[in-house]
């Protein structure tokens, strides 16, 4: 079984992935079996966020404090390890990450946020492709 699973901010928070994974499990899935792949995704050097944003992850749960990084009075969010820690509540060991940051402008990734800072009209689009041989 394959899943491919989008796990922006608002869906991470809201379970996408524990929902995912306990569909798998039901499914016949066993967690050792299960390999995840994290990224290409915004790093947290380039994820800035606003109070109410943290506040969010607070309320879910307060040891979520340990995603949010302050410096110089702005605040940055740590999505892959975010969505790392949800695997691994549920079990998942076996857990591969793509450290290639979307943001950053060398890379050939399209960024929505990027765009919207660069001013641009489209933020392009990216296409991920996953299969069993």
């Amino acid at each position: 079984m394959i899943a491919v699973i989008h796990a922006g901010w608002k869906g991470a928070i809201k379970g996408i992935i524990s929902k995912v994974i306990s569909f798998m499990i039901n499914k016949g899935c066993a967690t050792n079996d299960i390999t995840a792949a994290i990224g290409p995704c915004i790093a947290q050097k380039n994820y800035k966020v606003k109070d109410d944003f943290k506040k969010k992850f607070l309320k879910k749960n307060k040891k979520n404090i340990i995603f949010f990084k302050k410096r110089k009075n702005l605040i940055y969010f740590n999505l892959p390890n975010y969505v790392k820690s949800q695997l691994k509540l549920m079990k998942i060991s076996k857990i591969e990450t793509i450290n290639i940051d979307t943001f950053d402008k060398k890379n050939k990734f399209f960024s929505a946020r990027q765009s919207l800072t660069s001013n641009h009209d489209d933020y392009g689009r990216n296409i991920s492709l996953i299969m069993i041989n």
